[in-house]
């Protein structure tokens, strides 16, 4: 286990899965303005946890294009992903031409890796859990239509993949030897069969608090080699709760109890306080708990967690090295 005091200790983050362009961001729910729009403290809580870059995720091409303009406008802090998430793959079939939808996806996603704000082709892949968003022929079409343009681009792919296993394996594996790179499954919720599976073709993990819900995810997450793990959030979701599985591990990890409370005060949303977090909205600054997490199920310190996520983060995503931020 960890030895050092967390207090004493300033960790370096990169959070390679924040939905930073949901209306939750700027005070909004289900369509109703609850509270101020708290964007920038939000990203300054976050700074002032340690997190140095944010992957914000495109789930559709409206969100992608946001992701981007927010790459734009916090560069070496914020990066974009450009992709159709499986629960938004019915965008693509009503907005009357798939075609024209693909192209400006690509389009999109090119620029930006030329112009170096977009680090990943995603969120795609598919979710058998969430069918009412989108039914599973539909979902498998337009997975292989992005997988498709992922040969094009050469950028690492950032996958989610939820109760679909064999479908999903069936699509990407075969595609493997024209794909020209690999990449991420995000939001690992899987058995360890399904990430040995993953690993073994050359894939990493992204852990998150969703990844560490039951005990059968920790006892996952705990033989994810060090080499292969990623840090995220899925912010607005995924947070820890104390309910879950992993919150056991928060309380052992008595030395690291007080710094991952501070700067964790909560109100609710009709209740908001400038400078407070939101019940319930996870925030990227709460990356430092589910690295406590990780490190605890690994018998390792959290240092030495960061270092070997950021390492494995820089590698695959080609992240700057330098942290100053420009924010005009």
């Amino acid at each position: 286990m960890a030895t050092e005091n967390a207090d004493a200790v300033q960790h370096q983050y990169i959070d390679i899965g924040a939905n930073l362009t949901d209306p939750m961001f700027r005070g909004v729910y289900y369509d109703k303005q609850k509270h101020e729009d708290d964007f920038d403290a939000i990203l300054e809580r976050a700074r002032n946890r340690g997190v140095k870059k944010m992957l914000v995720t495109g789930s559709n091409i409206e969100e992608s294009r946001l992701a981007v303009q927010l790459a734009e406008q916090h560069k070496k802090l914020l990066y974009a992903t450009v992709g159709v998430h499986p629960c938004h793959t019915m965008d693509i079939e009503t907005s009357g031409d798939p075609d024209k939808y693909f192209a400006e996806l690509e389009a999109l996603a090119r620029k930006g890796k030329e112009d170096g704000t977009v680090k990943a082709f995603g969120e795609i892949g598919m979710d058998y859990a969430r069918l009412h968003y989108a039914p599973a022929d539909v979902q498998r079409k337009h997975f292989t239509r992005q997988l498709d343009i992922a040969e094009k681009l050469d950028l690492p792919l950032f996958l989610h993949m939820r109760d679909c296993a064999d479908d999903f394996n069936a699509i990407l594996y075969p595609r493997l030897s024209t794909l020209p790179r690999r990449g991420v499954v995000h939001s690992f919720t899987g058995t360890h069969e399904e990430m040995t599976s993953f690993v073994a073709h050359g894939f990493s993990i992204g852990i998150n608090g969703c990844s560490l819900k039951t005990e059968e995810n920790l006892a996952v997450a705990r033989e994810v080699p060090l080499e292969r793990i990623m840090l995220e959030t899925d912010a607005p979701w995924c947070e820890i709760r104390p309910s879950h599985a992993s919150s056991k591990l928060l309380i052992q990890a008595g030395k690291h109890e007080q710094a991952l409370k501070s700067g964790f005060d909560k109100v609710k949303k009709e209740k908001f306080v400038k400078g407070k977090m939101v019940s319930g909205r996870c925030e990227p600054c709460a990356i430092s708990q589910v690295a406590a997490v990780v490190a605890e199920l690994k018998g390792i310190s959290v240092e030495e967690l960061c270092e070997v996520a950021w390492a494995n983060s820089v590698k695959m995503f080609g992240f700057e090295e330098s942290v100053e931020y420009n924010n005009s």
